[in-house]
């Protein structure tokens, strides 16, 4: 049995950290990227969207955690 964790930079404070690929928030980009955030940036962004009255950012509890292979 095996981990996989993904390693990227935080489409928005550039920090690198790890995440589960298939649950970590994300955004793709017109161009095709796609983005994907830290923990401490998404509960920046919850804060900020509670405050204007958006709807929050819901991250699921396994997306900062490592993905189980099967």
């Amino acid at each position: 049995m095996g981990y996989v964790s993904l390693i990227g930079d935080c489409g928005q404070c550039g920090r690198p950290f790890a995440s589960n690929p298939d649950y970590v928030p994300s955004m793709r980009l017109a161009d095709g990227r796609q983005l994907v955030f830290c923990r401490a940036c998404v509960e920046a962004a919850n804060a900020e969207r509670e405050r204007r009255g958006l709807p929050l950012i819901v991250v699921d509890p396994l997306a900062y955690e490592p993905h189980q292979e099967v």
